[in-house]
């Protein structure tokens, strides 16, 4: 079912791109616009893992260069039944995490040493497993797919604006004001439909695979917090990016524009998944806005930073 709906939406992106085509160029456009659109599914079907991580810098290690990492992945995957991924790690303070691949058996995940200095050991474990239910639910190329042609519709659209000639009679006004504002708004609302009920199945997917829904409530509440502090660079270069996070920056409500669910409900559907899980019910509720207790303070200052067990990097500010 999961790959039916992926092939019927980039179906739908796909015709979304070859209207815009004709909008601008008549059939000649369409077609253009039909080949353009094959080559960006090839070329981020064998390629998504690589854009993704080179836009964030990413440095893949071992267990050798970040052993504590590895092996919680390890332990992990093999509980999931996953092929063991490659495990990258992006030196930034912004807490964060995502998976990336076109399907688990060329499949990458990857944490910034802000989420390694921030969270404890056993949370570090419900990220990456978040993540990984992101690979087993082929979540992954999916979204970076979406989030190219939503943004080659901008593109096209932009196009159309600034070099369709004035005597063209092949569309109207209307039609033109379609293609530069309706078309990129209908592909951004599709792929932010998609993401915030992904998230959700992940959440329950990836405290199935650790067995502790709660380390994963406890870490959401500490990235919600964390994320919003402290800055993306590379969210802010490329928004579309935000839909690959476990949390974006900020968080938010659930509503068409938002590119996760709101952190206070997912963490309200984990304490009932742990209930569903035979767990005893929690004594106190986990809250994404109030203060919570962090292996390193969230401050950015450097005067408060220590060297976390899980920072590769060994840096004491």
């Amino acid at each position: 079912m999961n790959s039916f709906k992926t092939l019927m939406l980039l179906s739908a992106m796909t015709a979304l791109f070859m209207g815009l085509g004709y909008t601008i160029g008549g059939s000649g456009g369409a077609l253009i616009a039909l080949a353009v659109a094959a080559g960006m599914n090839l070329f981020t079907f064998w390629n998504a893992d690589k854009i993704v991580l080179r836009m964030h810098n990413a440095k893949e290690v071992d267990g050798r260069s970040c052993p504590q990492l590895v092996g919680i992945v390890h332990r992990l995957a093999s509980q999931a039944g996953l092929p063991m991924p490659k495990v990258y790690l992006i030196d930034s303070p912004h807490p964060n995490a995502f998976a990336t691949g076109r399907n688990p058996e060329h499949a990458a995940v990857a944490a910034t040493t802000g989420l390694l200095g921030l969270l404890e050991r056993e949370e570090v474990a419900a990220v990456m497993a978040h993540e990984l239910a992101h690979v087993r639910n082929r979540d992954t190329l999916i979204m970076t797919m979406t989030a190219t042609i939503a943004g080659a519709i901008s593109m096209l659209a932009n196009f159309g604006l600034f070099f369709r000639g004035a005597g063209d009679n092949r569309g109207n006004a209307l039609a033109m004001i379609l293609a530069v504002l309706v078309a990129p708004f209908a592909a951004m609302i599709v792929q932010l439909a998609i993401s915030r009920a992904r998230e959700y199945g992940a959440d329950r997917t990836g405290a199935e695979i650790c067995r502790d829904p709660r380390a994963l409530a406890r870490a959401l509440a500490k990235l919600h917090q964390g994320a919003a502090r402290i800055p993306n660079p590379v969210a802010l270069r490329n928004p579309a990016a935000a839909s690959l996070y476990i949390v974006p920056g900020g968080g938010g409500r659930d509503s068409m524009f938002s590119t996760h669910p709101d952190t206070a409900n997912r963490i309200a559907a984990l304490e009932q998944i742990a209930l569903e899980m035979g767990g005893p019910a929690s004594l106190r509720t986990i809250s994404a806005a109030a203060p919570v207790r962090t292996s390193v303070p969230i401050s950015a200052g450097r005067a408060h930073r220590r060297t976390s067990a899980l920072d590769p990097l060994g840096r004491r500010d």
